[in-house]
Formats: structure tokens, C-alpha cells, sequence
């Protein structure tokens, strides 16, 4: 039995500031993160993003102009989302060699070789109906998307990608993926599988970054429901059998408890994701003074850390970079 007070006083480890941090179980910094950055066509753009302040569509020039800062901040990578220069049924520009995230791959690679550049897997930015795989009439096809969504990472690895992260949620993908790769001599790039993601209303401002709202209907019939946490054991357990090196659980504030089950059940590198929407609401509410942004915003990141969260793709990552930096 634990000794009770008086002579149990936990306070006596919270007096000093040094004593503390000595004793603090979690630690946050810059190397926990990932960057989600959007990239679009064109010369000297740089247009910040309405829902989510402090975010921008950047031209490959711009990017480049500001990886130098982030991997001089300590961040290790960014995660690329692409903003097609037209759509079409068969999202074509998610794997033309020539499509925007294709050549932000091989320009940031050249520019700076070490730092790494992981890619979304998926077609919704790019099909003209907004969904993450082929559709025939209302009714998303599971089967027939898979070798686009192969052929879209293959596209990635041979631009020079460090990781490849299938996000669609479609059956079978990661397989798919993972032999496609191999058979073509890309057995040593790493998925990254967005293995339980749910049906979120938090997915709202990315959706504008994006523009990748669905022209109908929604995306519950591939994306988890959100009431559901058993059946992210599942997924996560399929998607490694596939061939997942890391396993993602999106979004992460509403999931804090889906991070700690999957983190004590599987023996592998987990990422969360802390999206859009929980970034634009504490954005939000310190624009109004209503809350301590920095204050939050830490203690936010450091939650899904704690949870088990190896890994944090979020849009605070500069943010948080230099605020370590001041110390």
C-alpha cells in the first residue's frame, strides 16, 4: 500500500522549477514532428490558408525558401499535399510523373537531401468528385482504386521519397501498395499507414487547404466511425500484416484513448495526427483572448505525446520549432 499523508507529499516534487523538469514523464520537442505542408503550381506564391492562420499554399519556390528555416529549427520532414493544376475522374495527377508533389519530391530531396520527405497517398485532391477512390455512380469502388493508389505511391518512391502514407482508408491498400513497391526495387521505402481514421467533423479547414471537400455525399462508408474503438485494432493489425513500418490514428484530441489502445497492443512506430480542425480552434479562441494559444497548444501536443503518439503530423510544428528555440 502507497504511504498516505503527511508522509506521502507529492507537492515537495513540484516546488522548484529545475525539480520539476527533472521528474517530468514527457517530453515534447521539435524532432516529434511532422509539418503538413501544401504545394501548388506556379512562381511566388505564398497565399495564407482562411481557416488556418499561420498556414499557406506555398509555390515550389516559396517551400523550398522555407524548409531551409524548419530543418534549421530541428524538424525532421514535412508531409506533402498537393494542389492539382486540373481534376479529373481518375485523379490522373496524383501519379503523372510531372504532377506538383512529384516535382516537390525530387526539388526538396536535391536541396536538402537529409531532410525527409514523406507523401500523402491519396486521390481526393485530384478527382474532380472529391472522393478518395474511383466511383461508379454514387458508390466509391474499392478494388479498382487500389492500382491507382499503387501506382500514385510508386510515383512518390521514384521521385525520392523517404515515406509513403496511404490515407484513402480503402481495403487492402497498404498490400497493394508494399508489392508494388517491391517489385520495383523500392523495398526499402516505408508506409506509413493512416490505419485508423475516422469519419471527423474536425476534418473542415483541411478540406479548404485541400479543396478536396466530396461534390456528394460524405466519406463514411471508408473512413471509421468515430464511436468505434475496437475496430482500430483491427485495421491497425491488417494494415501490418500488409507490410506497415508505422501506423497512424487521425485525428489525434478526440482520439487520445484509440492512441493509447493501438500504442499498448502493437510493437511499431505510431503517428497522430493533429488536424486542421483542432489546430484553427485553439487558433480561434487565442485570436479572441480566450485562451492562451502557445499555453495550449503545447499542452494539446504533449497530450497526444503522452497517449503514445511516437510521431506528430501537425500544423504547429514551426510554431512549436521555435518556441523550443527560445527556450
Amino acid at each position: 500500500m502507497m504511504t498516505a499523508f503527511p508522509v506521502a507529499r507529492p507537492r515537495r516534487l513540484r516546488e522548484k522549477e529545475k525539480m520539476r523538469l527533472l521528474v517530468r514523464e514527457t517530453e515534447l520537442s521539435p524532432q516529434d514532428l511532422i509539418y503538413p505542408a501544401f504545394v501548388t503550381h506556379g512562381r511566388g506564391i505564398e497565399e495564407e490558408i482562411a481557416a488556418m492562420p499561420g498556414n499557406f499554399h506555398y509555390s515550389l519556390d516559396r517551400l523550398l525558401s522555407h524548409i531551409e528555416e524548419w530543418q534549421e529549427l530541428g524538424l525532421p520532414g514535412i508531409i506533402l499535399f498537393g494542389l492539382p493544376a486540373s481534376k479529373d475522374s481518375q485523379g490522373t495527377e496524383a501519379y503523372a510523373p510531372e504532377g506538383i508533389v512529384q516535382r516537390a519530391i525530387r526539388e526538396v530531396k536535391r536541396h536538402f537531401p537529409d531532410f525527409l520527405v514523406l507523401t500523402d497517398v491519396c486521390l481526393c485532391q485530384y478527382t474532380d468528385h472529391g472522393h478518395c477512390g474511383l466511383i461508379q455512380g454514387q458508390r466509391i469502388l474499392n478494388d479498382p482504386t487500389l492500382e491507382l493508389l499503387a501506382k500514385t505511391a510508386l510515383s512518390h518512391a521514384e521521385a525520392g521519397a523517404d515515406v509513403v502514407a496511404p490515407s484513402d482508408m480503402m481495403d487492402g491498400r497498404v498490400g497493394a501498395i508494399r508489392r508494388t513497391l517491391d517489385d520495383h526495387g523500392f523495398d526499402h521505402v516505408p508506409i506509413l499507414a493512416y490505419s485508423a481514421k475516422y469519419a471527423s467533423a474536425f476534418y473542415g479547414p483541411f478540406r479548404e487547404a485541400a479543396h478536396s471537400a466530396p461534390q456528394f455525399g460524405d466519406r463514411r462508408s471508408y473512413q471509421m466511425d468515430p464511436a468505434n474503438a475496437r475496430e482500430a485494432l483491427k485495421e491497425v493489425e491488417l494494415d501490418l500484416q500488409e507490410g506497415a513500418d508505422l501506423v497512424m490514428v487521425k485525428p489525434a484530441l478526440a482520439y487520445l484513448d484509440v492512441i493509447r489502445l493501438v500504442k499498448d497492443h502493437f510493437h511499431v512506430p505510431v503517428a497522430a495526427y493533429n488536424v486542421s480542425g483542432e489546430y484553427s480552434m485553439i487558433k480561434a479562441a487565442a485570436e479572441r483572448g480566450w485562451i492562451d494559444g502557445e499555453k495550449v497548444m503545447l499542452e494539446v501536443l504533449t497530450a497526444i505525446k503522452r497517449a503514445g503518439a511516437d510521431i506528430i503530423l501537425t500544423y504547429f510544428a514551426p510554431e512549436v520549432a521555435r518556441l523550443w528555440r527560445r527556450g
